[in-house]
C-alpha cells in the first residue's frame, strides 16, 4: 500500500506522491485496500458491526444531524462513510481525467450507516465499492488527461485524476485504525 505519511507530514504533495502512478496501479492499490479492509473483518460477527466503542474525541462536523456529532462510530459506519469517500474521489477523477473541469460540489452518495448491521453487508457493501472504484477507472481514456486539475477547498494544492482518485485511498488509509480499534473493541466485549 502507499505510505501517505509524506503527504501527511507535509513533505510531499498528493500529486508528487501520485506522479509516477497508472491507472493499472490505482486498480492494484483499489484492490489492496479492499482486501485489506476484508482481511480486518475476516473474524468479525454480525454483533461487532453495531458495537459502540468508546471513542471520547468523537467529533463528525458534517453528521446528518447535531445529535449524531459526538457519537462513536459503529464499525458499519465507518465502512460506509470510507466506501463513499472513496466512489467519490473516483467518480470525480474519472471526469478530470477525461478532461471534464470540475464543477465544484460534491458527488457523494452514502448508505445510510443505521441500516448496515450484519458482517455480511459490510463485506457486500466493501465489494460494491470494489466494482464501483474499478468501474471508475474503466471510464479513464487511454491517455487520461492528467493536467485537467483543480483545488479541493481554497488554499489546497491542485490535483489531478490520479492524486484525486488516491485521495479516497489515503482517507481509507485515515480509517484503518479505527477499524482496527473498533474491532478490538468489539472483541473484547464479547470476551
Amino acid at each position: 500500500m502507499l505510505d501517505f505519511t509524506p503527504v501527511r507530514n507535509k513533505e510531499q504533495t498528493m500529486s508528487e506522491l501520485t506522479a509516477q502512478l497508472t491507472p493499472n496501479d490505482l486498480r492494484n492499490l483499489t484492490n489492496e485496500m479492499i482486501d485489506t479492509m476484508r482481511d480486518m473483518l475476516a473474524e468479525c460477527v454480525d454483533a461487532d458491526v453495531t458495537f459502540e466503542p468508546d471513542d471520547p474525541g468523537a467529533f463528525d462536523p458534517a453528521a446528518s444531524t447535531p445529535d449524531e456529532e459526538h457519537i462513536s462510530w459503529t464499525l458499519g459506519h465507518v465502512i460506509v462513510h470510507t466506501t463513499a469517500s472513496s466512489e467519490e474521489a473516483a467518480a470525480i477523477a474519472a471526469e478530470l481525467a477525461r478532461g471534464v473541469p470540475h464543477r465544484g460540489g460534491r458527488s457523494r452518495a452514502e448508505v445510510p450507516w443505521r441500516t448496515v448491521t450484519t458482517i455480511a453487508q459490510c463485506r457486500e457493501r466493501l465489494e460494491e465499492s470494489r466494482r464501483m472504484r474499478l468501474a471508475g477507472l474503466d471510464m479513464w481514456p487511454d491517455q487520461p488527461d492528467l493536467t485537467n486539475t483543480y483545488r479541493p477547498r481554497e488554499g489546497a494544492d491542485p490535483v489531478n485524476a490520479l492524486a484525486r482518485f488516491v485521495s479516497g485511498l489515503r482517507h481509507d488509509d485515515d480509517h484503518l485504525g479505527q477499524i482496527a480499534e473498533s474491532i478490538r473493541q468489539a472483541r473484547a466485549a464479547r470476551s
